[in-house]
């Protein structure tokens, strides 16, 4: 997903990609189809990414790369395994009223999308509109290349945000995030499928995403998706 927009380093059994200007800061991975990497592998990937001041990550799919999960754990990272899921098209919901598919990113998009993940998980919780508006007051909108989607609720405004990337016909849905005080009232999933929607509407073949825990699968596989695999995650151990 990141090539496009990347400069792209080769490491021996892994690949890391460097982000083209402004931006999130991309990841490595390892090199498919390929061989084995190993504990030195990562280390050695691990220090270049200090050397360029990247954060240092890893992320794969097991199933494609299973010995990586011990390789990166013997190397000092912390793995999160993350549920992968596709799209079964058929299965999407009608759309939700106020949730609507926006080509600019307004500065909601990143406020919601910062204030959900400080609190993750789908319970419900304090943080909310008051919040939300704060922050929005120092926000400053960024430039994208990105398809976004909000839930934009009356009398409340942007309570759930989401965001689709492209790569030739496939689409990875990403950052879903429902503000705390808000959650349980199936925004977050509404965007999801609105976004899938829209993808689907511009030509995609597929449509993936992977979700932070089983828990928060069971939201997109109520709109569509079905578990296919495991997202690994690897960054450095905290404490």
């Amino acid at each position: 997903m990141p090539r496009p927009g990347s400069r792209v380093e080769d490491h021996g059994e892994l690949v890391l990609f460097l982000q083209a200007g402004d931006g999130y800061p991309y990841y490595a991975r390892p090199r498919f189809p390929g061989g084995r990497p190993t504990v030195a592998d990562v280390v050695k990937m691990r220090a270049r990414q200090r050397e360029l001041g990247v954060p240092e990550a890893l992320e794969w799919v097991h199933e494609t790369t299973p010995d990586l999960y011990d390789a990166a754990v013997a190397a000092g990272l912390e793995v999160l395994r993350a549920p992968l899921l596709v799209l079964d098209p058929e299965k999407l919901p009608e759309p939700h009223p106020h949730v609507r598919v926006l080509d600019t990113r307004p500065a909601e998009v990143s406020v919601v999308a910062q204030l959900a993940f400080s609190s993750p998980g789908t319970s419900t919780g304090e943080v909310g509109v008051a919040e939300r508006d704060a922050a929005l007051a120092e926000a400053v909108p960024l430039s994208t290349r990105h398809r976004h989607a909000v839930a934009d609720l009356p009398g409340e405004g942007v309570l759930a945000v989401g965001t689709a990337q492209r790569a030739g016909d496939v689409v990875e849905i990403a950052g879903i995030g429902t503000l705390p005080a808000a959650r349980r009232r199936g925004l977050g999933g509404a965007v999801t499928a609105e976004l899938a929607r829209d993808a689907l509407e511009r030509g995609a073949k597929l449509v993936f995403l992977s979700a932070g825990s089983p828990e928060i699968a069971r939201v997109y596989e109520r709109v569509g998706f079905r578990h296919v695999g495991t997202a690994c995650i690897a960054s450095p151990v905290v404490g």
